[in-house]
């Protein structure tokens, strides 16, 4: 089991790496373009998601491979009052949409994550982010196709697994750090 579990993670990030090589630097030429531009990365998702956008907003804010400036980068899960506020006022559909409202501006870039693609709270916040001028990347599943259509850039994970995905997003989220870093050159 051990084995084939490695097995499968290295066959999807060998996959990941034939098909989404252009969309990966695409994501990354965005993030860096808004933070050299004075601009933030706003990062949501539910679960593991939602840690997982802690974490990439972390690397940002903290530091990923070299000591430089921090980086603008929040994760729309940190404010727990916040979410469990909106979702008691408003509905759970709205927590990242109705933050993106206060929250994103013009410029910024929004980073959804769900592996299904089909989390109506993480659509809802892209759709939001779309309004409000911010670009908008996702990170999904091979069901995420749903996704697509909301994003600037919709980086989907060949396989419906969803430990590989959230395997996958965190390899990504890490790449997406290394190239910010080299390309705002700070």
């Amino acid at each position: 089991m051990i084995a084939a579990s490695l097995r499968a993670s290295a066959e999807v990030h060998e996959a990941l790496a034939k098909s989404q090589r252009a969309a990966i630097a695409k994501a990354a030429g965005l993030m860096a373009a808004a933070l050299n531009g004075g601009r933030k990365i706003i990062w949501f998702g539910n679960g593991g998601s939602a840690t997982q956008s802690q974490h990439m907003a972390a690397e940002f804010v903290g530091r990923f491979c070299r000591d430089r400036r921090s980086l603008p980068s929040i994760s729309l899960t940190e404010n727990m009052a916040s979410v469990t506020a909106i979702a008691n006022d408003y509905d759970y559909a709205s927590i990242f949409a109705r933050q993106l409202e206060g929250l994103g501006r013009r410029g910024d870039v929004a980073i959804g994550l769900s592996t299904s693609g089909s989390s109506p709270n993480v659509l809802a916040g892209l759709r939001r982010a779309r309004e409000l001028g911010l670009s908008v990347i996702g990170l999904t599943g091979a069901k995420g196709q749903a996704m697509r259509e909301l994003c600037d850039v919709c980086l989907i994970v060949p396989t419906m697994e969803t430990a590989r995905i959230q395997e996958a997003h965190l390899t990504v989220g890490h790449i997406l750090c290394a190239l910010v870093e080299e390309a705002v050159g700070v």
